[in-house]
């Protein structure tokens, strides 16, 4: 989409040289989809681009993994191939499993592969966003930059407010995410439901599994926000149901033409249950690390409203 209220490009990474009626630009495929007057009451003026930060797409240290936000898709595949090539041991992770079950949940064209970023699909905040899967499932923390110079960091769990909601303030930037090596340690488990073969996330639930017998399960494009349950040990079936009904309200529950609220409640329990099975320690067997994608041959769907599209 021509972007034709745009005055001028500024290549910066500075929050300081933020003002109203500018955008940060890293890929641009959901800002230059959207045009320049749906980010707000007043259009858009300028646009910082993070091109020429100079940032490093991706820093591996036996500390855990760091993603720049402007780290791209194919960059983000690419890693556990090129970790594979030189393996340390204390970088075994299988952590490192969910990358690419995350990344093939894009569904994606060359340009957004290629372009889109994982700071960008953080920052747009949609429930079917896979960077908000694998960060938020990893225990992924969030460096935001302010205009004032000071930093904070969050979790990426609490990053994420609610369907297109965050907590950037006006001028605040995402420098990157941090993947911790406890996280990436742990084995996990990965379920993903779409009502088409190539739809975007109906459901998308992580689970992992420290050393130490916790479990935690990572809800999201079910729910509008990210949601985590911690238990100190794996659950039975019932004690994970009745987490679940405390953790997550029906009103929390996502609704737009990828999903009704109810089938997104339902395939949320049946995922949970088949995360808890895989990676219950007292089965005996050892489960696959990571689970495919599935797609349930009937699903209920409505017809998409006027604001959604076809």
């Amino acid at each position: 989409m021509d972007m034709n209220t745009i005055e001028a490009v500024v290549r910066t990474a500075d929050p300081a040289e933020w003002r109203a009626g500018d955008a940060w630009l890293a890929g641009g495929t959901v800002l230059f989809s959207y045009g320049s007057t749906a980010f707000g009451p007043e259009p858009l003026r300028r646009l910082l681009d993070l091109g020429s930060a100079g940032w490093p797409a991706i820093t591996v240290t036996d500390a855990g993994i760091e993603l720049a936000a402007t780290c791209t898709v194919a960059e983000l595949y690419a890693l556990p191939d090129t970790l594979a090539a030189s393996p340390p041991a204390a970088r075994d992770w299988p952590g490192l499993d969910l990358i690419r079950p995350c990344c093939d949940s894009f569904v994606a064209s060359f340009k957004v592969w290629n372009m889109s970023t994982v700071g960008g699909n953080l920052c747009t905040s949609l429930p079917a966003g896979p960077m908000i899967s694998l960060c938020a499932g990893l225990d992924g923390t969030a460096t935001v930059l302010s205009p004032d110079g000071s930093s904070r960091e969050l979790p990426v769990a609490d990053f994420i407010t609610g369907d297109g909601q965050n907590a950037l303030a006006p001028g605040e930037l995402l420098r990157g995410v941090s993947l911790p090596a406890s996280a990436l340690s742990s084995r996990v488990a990965f379920r993903r439901l779409s009502l088409s073969n190539l739809g975007r996330s109906g459901v998308l639930l992580i689970g992992t599994l420290d050393g130490g017998g916790q479990l935690t399960l990572t809800v999201t494009a079910a729910t509008k926000r990210p949601v985590q349950l911690r238990f100190g040990s794996v659950p039975d079936a019932e004690d994970l149901a009745a987490a679940l009904d405390g953790a997550i309200p029906d009103s929390l529950y996502h609704d737009d033409i990828h999903g009704l609220p109810a089938w997104r409640r339902d395939m949320t329990y049946r995922l949970a249950e088949e995360i808890r099975d895989d990676l219950d320690a007292r089965a005996g067997a050892v489960p696959a690390r990571v689970s495919g994608d599935f797609w349930p041959p009937q699903s209920p769907r409505r017809e998409p409203t006027p604001q959604e599209g076809a």
